[in-house]
C-alpha cells in the first residue's frame, strides 16, 4: 500500500469567526493532511456508491477524502467533496456506522449547504451591522455603557441566528441522509449507533444536553429520538451489511489504526494472539513504523498465506522491502500489485519509486512510463510527480524535471518553488508543446498565489 501517504492540501471548511469588525465571516480552515491509500479509497468509493446514487448525484463527481485527524468528524465542501477524519473510521465499530455518516454528509452536498451557508451568514451579518449602528448612536449620545451593551447584544443575536440556521440545516440533512439509506436498502442501525456514540462522548466531556441554543448541531439525544422511530419502520432496518464489505472495512480500519496510532498502542490492541487478517495488518504497520522490517514482513507473509495474491498485501510487503533498502526484492511484488489493480495510480507510483530506487539505469525507462501513466490517471499525487521529476533528472531531461517539480510544489501549496520551477520549464521546454502550455498555467497560478501571500504580510 502507498503507506497511507500524507499529502498536504488546503482543506476548505466554513467556520464562523466573530468580533472582526463585528461581522460574522467564513474562512478556510488551516491546511490539513490528506491520507492517500488505494485500498482505503476503493473501500470509501464502494461504501458510498449506492448512497450517492440515492442522493441523485453523479458518482464521478463526488470525492471521498480521508484526513489525518484523530477527532471524530466529517464535513462536506463545495465541489461535491466529503471529508472524513481518520478518527471517525477508527472510532466506528462497523461499516454501517460510517455509511450513516456518509449519508448525512451527502445531504449537505445535495442540499448545496456549503454554498447556502452564506444565506445564514448574510442574516447574521445584517443583525450585527444593525446593532453596530445602534451602538454607535448610543455611544455618540454619551451613553457609553449602554452602547457597549447594545454591541454585545447584537453580536450574541447574530451568533444565535447563525447557529439556529446551522441547526436547521443539520436537522434537514439528518432526514435527507435517512432517505438515502432507505432508498439504497441500507440499515439505519449504524446511524443511530453512531449518534449514541457521540452522545456518550458528550456526556464524558460534560457537554450540557438541556439546551441546543449555543450549538451548531441539534442535541445528539434529540437527533436519536427523531430518527429512531423512522429508521425502525424502514424495511432495511434489519438488513445486515454485506459480509464482504464488512470484512474490507475491518481490514482498512486495522491498517489505519496501525498507521495513525502509536505502535505500542497498536500492539496492545492487536496482540500476537490475534491471528485474524486485521490483527496481522495492524501489526505489520506497527512493526514497520517501529523500524522492525523483518517482523513487518513476517506479518505480511502471514497475510499472503491467508489470501495469496491479494494486491494490497503485495503492495504492503513491497513497500516494507523498498523502505528497508531492498528495492530489487520489492519489484516483483509491486509489479504484480500493479497488474492486479489495473495500474492503480497510487500503487503504480510506488512501483515507479522502487524502479528508480534500484539505481539501475535500465529500469528508468519503465519507471518513466509507469509514472507518466500514474499522473495521467491521478494528477493530484505530489509523490508521483516528485518521482517523475527524479527519473527525468536521472535521464538528463532537465526541462521536464522542472515541469514535474512545478506540479509537485503547486499541489503542496509551496507557491514560490512552484513558480521558480514553472518559469524554468517555460524557458527550456519547446514552445507550444502541451508541457510548455501547462508550465505557463502553473506559473500564472503560482504567481498569483505568491502575490496574495505578500499582501497578507
Amino acid at each position: 500500500m502507498v503507506e497511507l501517504r500524507i499529502v498536504s492540501r488546503r482543506v476548505m471548511r466554513s467556520l464562523v469567526v466573530g468580533l472582526a469588525m463585528v461581522v460574522a465571516l467564513v474562512q478556510p480552515a488551516h491546511a490539513q493532511s490528506i491520507l492517500r491509500d488505494a485500498e482505503t479509497e476503493a473501500l470509501l468509493e464502494e461504501m458510498s456508491a449506492p448512497l450517492i446514487k440515492a442522493a441523485g448525484l453523479n458518482p464521478r463527481n463526488v470525492r471521498m477524502v480521508l484526513i489525518n485527524d484523530a477527532s471524530i468528524n466529517a464535513f462536506a465542501t463545495a465541489g461535491q467533496a466529503v471529508y472524513m477524519h481518520s478518527g471517525l473510521i477508527v472510532a466506528a465499530s462497523n461499516a454501517n456506522e460510517v455509511q450513516g455518516v456518509i449519508a448525512h454528509e451527502l445531504g449537505h452536498v445535495a442540499g448545496g449547504h456549503s454554498i447556502r451557508i452564506g444565506d445564514g451568514i448574510k442574516t447574521a451579518t445584517g443583525i450585527t451591522l444593525l446593532s453596530l449602528l445602534l451602538g454607535a448612536a448610543a455611544i455618540a449620545a454619551g451613553a457609553g455603557e449602554a452602547g457597549a451593551a447594545v454591541l454585545a447584544g447584537g453580536q450574541q443575536a447574530a451568533l444565535g441566528r447563525f447557529l439556529a440556521f446551522n441547526r436547521e440545516q443539520e436537522s434537514m440533512t439528518d432526514q435527507m441522509g435517512r432517505r438515502y439509506l432507505a432508498a439504497a436498502g441500507i440499515s439505519g442501525k449504524g446511524s443511530i449507533a453512531f449518534f449514541k456514540r457521540l452522545l456518550g462522548l458528550e456526556f464524558r466531556l460534560a457537554i450540557p444536553q438541556e439546551n441546543s441554543y449555543a450549538r451548531t448541531h441539534p442535541l445528539s439525544g434529540e437527533r436519536i429520538a427523531i430518527l429512531q422511530e423512522a429508521y425502525q419502520a424502514d424495511p432495511a432496518w434489519d438488513t445486515p451489511t454485506d459480509p464482504a464489505l464488512e470484512a474490507k472495512f475491518q481490514r482498512v480500519r486495522a491498517k489505519l489504526k496501525g498507521f495513525v496510532n502509536p505502535p505500542q498502542q497498536t500492539l496492545r490492541d492487536y496482540p500476537p494472539a490475534d491471528t485474524s487478517i486485521p490483527g496481522h495488518y495492524a501489526r505489520a504497520y506497527a512493526w514497520h513504523r517501529s523500524a522492525y522490517p523483518d517482523k513487518a514482513i513476517a506479518e505480511t507473509d502471514a497475510l499472503l498465506k491467508k489470501m495469496p495474491g491479494d494486491p494490497y498485501f503485495l503492495e504492503l510487503k513491497g513497500q516494507v522491502l523498498l523502505e528497508s533498502g531492498r528495492p530489487a526484492e520489492a519489484l516483483p511484488l509491486l509489479r504484480e500489485a500493479v497488474v492486479k489493480t489495473n495500474a492503480q495510480p497510487l500503487i503504480a507510483s510506488l512501483f515507479g519509486h522502487a524502479l528508480i530506487a534500484t539505481e539501475d539505469s535500465t529500469n528508468f525507462a519503465e519507471a518513466a512510463k509507469i509514472l507518466k501513466a500514474s499522473v495521467a490517471k491521478d494528477n493530484e499525487n505530489p509523490f508521483a510527480w516528485y518521482q517523475l521529476g527524479v527519473v527525468y533528472d536521472r535521464t538528463g531531461d532537465s526541462p521536464r524535471a522542472a515541469m514535474a517539480s512545478a506540479e509537485r510544489f503547486q499541489l503542496e501549496g509551496r507557491s514560490k518553488l512552484a513558480l521558480a520551477n514553472a518559469e524554468m520549464a517555460v524557458r527550456t521546454l519547446p514552445q507550444g508543446t502541451p508541457d510548455w502550455i501547462r508550465a505557463q498555467d502553473i506559473a500564472l497560478v503560482a504567481r498569483e498565489s505568491v502575490a496574495q501571500e505578500k499582501k497578507k504580510r
